[in-house]
């Protein structure tokens, strides 16, 4: 109701209002309550990761997460293919990469660093490359991608700009730990993501080279549908990989 000098709600407006106002509470509360209830967190936690980084770094932290949890039930799929996450129903997946689906929120915990390797025996073989040019005189292990069936393009880095080029190669593989069992072999130069190597490299099994020409690093992130009505377990796993 308007006059010259005030405004009133009209009876129905005042019931709305009333009525939203206490929607809004009830909201409220409910986030309250998922908050203060995060120290019980149960249900199933589902979630989507890249095969070989799921194994060795999510994994763990599942284990970890389920240990501090025992109300909590794990429900992980190792794929290297990229899920709808909504048409499939998971809580969130693992990612690396930019976010091609401005529908999901990302959020970044950790980030790929990308080795070019291979055997000492293969090196003393064949001869050190040093640039990346040089790659095309010698056997190159590719990736192939799981979507398109191609292989993976190699990232460098030439001290000014960012660029790729896709290596004549041998042989394919579809898996990356297969790769670095071929390298090791001494089948040829392969270009995977660090985690895959470390342990290789530390031991003496292979070699990084082209250390100069390392890409920058990509970032690995949590994707999950909705920012609002993240439930406890999400949160709860958020917590841990914010450790890493």
């Amino acid at each position: 109701h308007r006059t010259t000098r005030r405004v009133n709600l009209s009876p129905d407006g005042d019931e709305f209002y009333s009525r939203c106002r206490q929607i809004l509470e009830d909201v409220e509360a409910l986030e309250a309550s998922a908050v203060k209830n995060r120290s019980n967190v149960r249900g199933t936690l589902s979630i989507d990761v890249p095969i070989t980084y799921g194994r060795q770094v999510v994994l763990p932290l599942l284990l970890r997460l389920q240990s501090h949890h025992p109300n909590l039930k794990v429900d992980a799929r190792f794929s290297d293919r990229i899920s709808d996450i909504v048409k499939d129903g998971v809580d969130a997946a693992v990612r690396v990469g930019p976010l091609e689906d401005s529908t999901l929120i990302g959020r970044t915990f950790d980030e790929q660093v990308i080795w070019t390797c291979a055997s000492d025996s293969y090196l003393k073989e064949r001869g050190r490359p040093e640039t990346p040019g040089d790659l095309a005189q010698h056997n190159c292990l590719t990736f192939r991608l799981p979507r398109s069936g191609r292989d993976r393009p190699w990232q460098f880095n030439d001290g000014r700009s960012a660029f790729s080029l896709t290596p004549r190669s041998n042989i394919r593989l579809g898996d990356g730990e297969a790769l670095v069992c071929a390298s090791e072999a001494g089948m040829g130069i392969i270009q995977v993501p660090s985690y895959m190597v470390e342990t290789a490299v530390a031991r003496g099994t292979l070699v990084e080279i082209l250390q100069e020409h390392r890409p920058a690093p990509t970032q690995i992130m949590l994707v999950y549908p909705s920012r609002r009505h993240v439930p406890p377990r999400l949160h709860a796993l958020m917590e841990l990989l914010d450790e890493i």
